[in-house]
């Protein structure tokens, strides 16, 4: 059964992880709620992502440049490209986004909600937890 992670705005659907494929890939579906964001624009130390859109629009902001991302469409985000993403369309918005290889996992996103979810929540812990699985804030 996909495990669902939630972060309020944010909601994740993981479909296959890093556990599961011997490290070959992480595949979650994320929806993200209108005005909501990744408040941290970071970017991965020994991953790519994917993005594929399945319904509504994420603009992708990428080494500075936006990319509106609609059903159909896909993105490549290489490894060391700060990144950040958010909902300006003011309806719902579902992607696919697969990570090579897969190096993630759920734990991170776990990790990160539960403090989100605690009504504390302070920087400097997100920001270790981001470093700690391979996350650089930018």
């Amino acid at each position: 059964m996909a495990e669902r992670i939630d972060f309020g705005s944010l909601q994740l659907r993981f479909l296959r992880d890093r556990h599961e494929t011997g490290g070959s890939l992480d595949m979650f579906e994320m929806t993200l709620q209108p005005e909501g964001r990744m408040p941290v624009p970071h970017y991965h130390e020994s991953w790519e992502e994917t993005v594929y859109g399945l319904s509504g629009t994420v603009t992708f902001t990428v080494d500075g440049q936006d990319h509106a991302v609609g059903p159909g469409e896909s993105l490549f985000i290489p490894r060391g490209a700060v990144h950040g993403f958010n909902n300006r369309s003011g309806a719902p918005a579902t992607c696919l986004c697969i990570l090579t290889p897969g190096v993630l996992g759920p734990e991170y996103f776990r990790e990160l909600a539960a403090l989100l979810k605690s009504g504390r929540p302070d920087p400097a812990r997100a920001r270790e937890i981001m470093l700690r699985h391979g996350l650089v804030p930018a």
